[in-house]
């Protein structure tokens, strides 16, 4: 029964994911559909407003919206920007939830069955920090690649290119995600966005400072002139000693990172061994009841303390 009780509360948690993804995305087409229908009317001559559907109608939109992105980010996921993940959010969902079942299982042999009510937290846990994993390996492939970008936007505009034409020469020459975001940055601009606020909205998808800065320098260039070319190759120059600096700090702590990877793979050596040498010496820990017990608690204790370590190594970088 408590089983059947938990699985509908995962149902439930996995339902309310989907949900708030698709209010969003309906939120999304309404609001472009109202700025279209903005557009005819100006150029009609004043055509009435369509009335918003019935449900949106009862509550402000914008708080609406504010409250599905809320929920959206408790999972972790930003349903606005989708394309910033490899894998869709209800894969990430399912692996997630297999994960905390599995990991409840184990803790059900010691604590009983108590241990599954703590499956939907361990569910938005492990989909926060997958998502957090890949928005770090992104960022830091941005970073890296941040400083050739400026350095080839410094070139251009010496050599007399307009900035419009040294953003579209980045998104050819840039491997991808830099590549892709001044594609991106390029285009709007293309089809007629100022550039002060195609910057704006990359520097908020990408949520990096430099991009920040970047997006200020060329807006207070394009406004009252000055030395573009020394303000992003000074730019440059900070993140490439940044960039450096970084690396020398991964340098320093590989030796704790390889040390947590041997205490990690000393006991799965070990317990290799004694089943080749005695397999049924090692049998007790998947047979036996207090064996069991055993094992559970050892895969939980190597986890929180490989957990630690890395929390640890990853705090002295920051």
């Amino acid at each position: 029964m408590i089983r059947i009780l938990l699985l509908c509360s995962f149902l439930a948690l996995f339902g309310l994911g989907g949900s708030t993804l698709v209010l969003v995305r309906a939120l999304r087409r309404q609001q472009l559909l109202a700025e279209r229908l903005a557009v005819v009317a100006a150029q009609h001559g004043g055509a009435r407003n369509a009335a918003p559907p019935s449900l949106l109608r009862l509550v402000d939109r914008q708080q609406l919206r504010g409250a599905m992105l809320a929920l959206a980010a408790v999972f972790g996921f930003d349903p606005e920007h989708p394309d910033l993940h490899p894998a869709r959010w209800w894969l990430v969902l399912l692996a997630a939830s297999g994960i905390a079942w599995y990991g409840a299982g184990l803790a059900a042999g010691l604590i009983g069955l108590a241990a599954y009510l703590a499956m939907p937290l361990a569910t938005i846990w492990l989909s926060r920090n997958l998502f957090a994993w890949w928005d770090r390996r992104r960022t830091d492939v941005l970073y890296r690649q941040f400083p050739d970008a400026l350095a080839m936007i410094v070139r251009s505009v010496r050599v007399g290119i307009p900035v419009g034409e040294a953003l579209r020469l980045v998104s050819r020459e840039i491997a991808p995600p830099t590549g892709l975001e001044f594609a991106r940055l390029a285009d709007q601009i293309a089809i007629g966005m100022p550039m002060e606020e195609a910057l704006q909205r990359m520097s908020r998808r990408n949520k990096m400072p430099e991009y920040r800065f970047f997006a200020t320098a060329l807006a207070l260039q394009s406004q009252t002139g000055g030395g573009l070319a020394e303000t992003l190759d000074n730019l440059a120059e900070v993140i490439r000693k940044r960039v450096a600096l970084k690396a020398r700090g991964m340098a320093l702590a590989s030796e704790a990172n390889t040390s947590a990877g041997i205490l990690a793979a000393l006991p799965l050596i070990a317990g290799l061994g004694l089943w080749f040498m005695n397999p049924a010496y090692l049998s007790l820990l998947f047979t036996d009841p207090g064996g069991q017990h055993v094992l559970s608690l050892a895969i939980l204790l190597l986890g929180a303390g490989l957990f630690v370590m890395r929390i640890t190594i990853r705090r002295s970088l920051s």
